[in-house]
């Protein structure tokens, strides 16, 4: 009987000690397929770093970090609001010929998704809003010069491991320096994940932008791994990865890139 007694003390002491740590890990994965979802009522702001190179005859670098906070709010029982904000900060060097180098601030991209609470009966979750371009950039040739406006949309499922899905918007220039070209823009954004138990992320996509004015795309497919790990309660996402230009404008990026991305999320 005392045998008895202490194999079930034993796999009690067990069970307690595993639960916490089952608890966490199950967490971390629900943060990480919520990350995936650029819509998910998930408050997060990341840090998205990126490296390109062989701009123009002088074989120019560009260097960006993308402040990108998403910010979800409740409007009712039904539907939510989500705001995504790009604020680019640039340092690059001849990517338009003997251009010399530039540091600051781009332009800044805000959308908005109004996005229903739940998905609907066949799993799709959805959001469409207004984007608007806000010509920030410090430097000529880190931005456009226009004021911008046009819609977006995303369209994503999410089943077990899996998330699929495609984000896009168009842009177009209302105001801004008329000696400046206008902007006519479409942002396409496939995008396909997959998410394990321990909270590592595998993602492909694209980030391919169609320029109507200059009849011009620029495509780079991008992979990236990202782990969620957490620093006392503060859970925090490390991504890093490579990309490879499949298409640029003339004089635009060529080759392999670099990204790595530091994501700070805020769970309810």
């Amino acid at each position: 009987m005392a045998s008895v007694s202490t194999k079930i003390l034993g796999y009690a002491v067990l069970l307690i000690s595993v639960a916490p740590a089952a608890y966490a890990q199950s967490s971390s994965e629900e943060l990480a397929k919520k990350l995936s979802n650029p819509i998910s009522s998930l408050i997060s702001v990341p840090f998205q770093y990126n490296y390109d190179q062989g701009y123009g005859p002088q074989d120019g670098s560009h260097n960006l970090v993308n402040i990108q906070p998403v910010i979800p709010f409740s409007l009712n029982e039904d539907w939510n609001l989500i705001s995504r904000t790009i604020l680019p900060v640039a340092w690059q060097d001849d990517i338009a010929g003997p251009s010399g180098e530039q540091f600051g601030l781009g332009d800044t991209l805000q959308s908005f998704f109004l996005s229903p609470a739940k998905p609907t009966e066949s799993g799709i979750i959805w959001g469409v809003g207004p984007a608007f371009l806000l010509p920030t950039a410090t430097d000529e040739f880190l931005g456009t010069g226009k004021w911008g406006a046009g819609p977006t949309g995303v369209v994503l499922k999410q089943e077990g491991p899996w998330t699929v899905g495609m984000l896009a918007n168009h842009i177009w220039s209302f105001a801004g320096q008329s000696d400046r070209q206008d902007v006519s823009s479409t942002y396409l954004q496939p995008f396909i994940s997959y998410t394990t138990v321990h909270a590592w992320t595998f993602t492909l996509n694209t980030e391919s932008t169609y320029d109507w004015e200059n009849d011009a795309w620029s495509v780079p497919i991008n992979f990236q791994v990202s782990k969620i790990v957490k620093f006392g309660e503060q859970p925090v996402s490390f991504g890093v990865g490579a990309r490879y230009w499949a298409d640029s404008p003339e004089n635009g990026p060529d080759g392999w890139g670099v990204r790595a991305v530091i994501t700070f999320l805020f769970p309810k």
